[in-house]
């Protein structure tokens, strides 16, 4: 296939010519690492081959997308099912946006890199970049490192391969760890593996937030919530895919609740509004968000894993909702009260916050007034 001219025309569109970036980009063939892929339409995920339709293939692949590879623990490569569902849980991230994460890793020629395995793509940008004898790339999933190993290995890129699983201990010591699955907390075993001066990027999970940290004399990191956003599946751990116990959603379909009450702000489905989603992920982490369309009538859940659970319908775009709400927490109050702060202030805090993080890990976002642990 003539997948060379695609890949040049993606790197302009993702990165400055004048950047160590665009070579890589341009010339790592992204489809040999995705040659099949899960397509979401409603609730299920359909399969999707490249070599039953090549331009289909090359059109997804050099496109700036991000293409699932997996739903809950069934891979589009062993994968006999066409048709699934469940939750996305590994993927190969939108270039522009694997770019933008290792230019908040700030790598330098000589740099040791610590990366995440998912497809191999990444990594197979980073060996482009620095050499593969300077790249160390892992997984908790045995399967997709060796799917990677093998593929990186047809290009004559052979960097470290291990699996392990991301927040537990690493095989060796780096100057870059950067992380495209989202952790909470931060991993005590990124601040042992660091070297001195040492950098870490990631995403809290459940959140848009993308957290860079240099690593101090005393163990711990200092760093920023950058002014960017990026969101990635949460880690997981030895094949263990989370959900929801099936007794919250049925409950929260057509529950009454325990209260009742009527919202002062418009319908709103918190994963379209990062700034606020981020806030009510920082105070209520776990929560779980789905939405339904009928006409004019539209509904959006919130589901937390202790149980709690809130149903908001509006009938028409001018309407405020109506909403449901049970469990020990009242998230749809939660939620108000952000956009309540958001109304008042013009802005949230959690963008350009700054972070400090001990020796174990332990992590305060703060700016301005407004402090947060994770």
């Amino acid at each position: 296939m003539k997948w060379l001219p695609q890949a040049r025309r993606l790197a302009h569109e993702v990165v400055r010519p004048e950047s160590r970036w665009h070579s890589a980009v341009a010339s790592v063939p992204r489809h040999s690492f995705v040659p099949r892929w899960w397509e979401q339409d409603g609730e299920t995920w359909h399969l999707r081959t490249g070599a039953d339709d090549p331009a289909a293939w090359l059109q997804a692949a050099y496109r700036d997308q991000t293409l699932v590879t997996q739903v809950d623990a069934c891979h589009a490569d062993t994968t006999s099912n066409r048709v699934v569902e469940g939750k996305p849980t590994s993927s190969s991230t939108l270039p522009s946006l694997v770019v933008r994460m290792y230019r908040h890793a700030m790598i330098a020629d000589g740099d040791q890199l610590l990366v995440t395995t998912g497809t191999g793509y990444g990594t197979a940008l980073a060996c482009a970049r620095l050499g593969d004898a300077q790249v160390t790339s892992v997984d908790v999933d045995e399967n997709l490192v060796k799917l990677a190993e093998e593929r990186l290995a047809v290009l004559d890129a052979r960097p470290r391969m291990e699996v392990c699983d991301i927040t537990g201990p690493l095989p060796g010591e780096y100057d870059r760890i950067v992380s495209t699955v989202s952790v909470r907390p931060v991993p005590v075993s990124w601040l042992r593996a660091l070297r001195p001066g040492g950098r870490f990027v990631t995403t809290i999970a459940g959140t848009g937030l993308i957290l860079t940290a240099d690593k101090t004399a005393d163990g711990g990191a200092t760093g920023r919530i950058e002014w960017d956003r990026a969101g990635f599946m949460r880690a997981h751990h030895g094949g263990v895919y989370e959900h929801l116990p099936e007794g919250i959603w049925k409950q929260a379909a057509q529950g009454q609740g325990e209260k009742t009450s009527t919202s002062r702000y418009p319908l709103l489905y918190p994963p379209d509004a990062w700034d606020v989603m981020s806030m009510l992920e920082l105070k209520l982490p776990g929560i779980d968000y789905r939405r339904s369309q009928d006409g004019d009538t539209r509904t959006v859940w919130l589901l937390h894993p202790d149980g709690s659970w809130a149903r908001a319908t509006a009938h028409g775009f001018l309407e405020s909702p109506v909403v449901h709400e049970s469990g020990s927490r009242r998230l749809w109050a939660e939620l108000d009260r952000i956009r309540n702060r958001l109304n008042r202030e013009g802005a949230l805090p959690v963008y350009g916050a700054q972070v400090s993080i001990t020796p174990d890990g332990m992590a305060t976002l703060t700016r301005g007034s407004w402090q947060t642990v994770l």
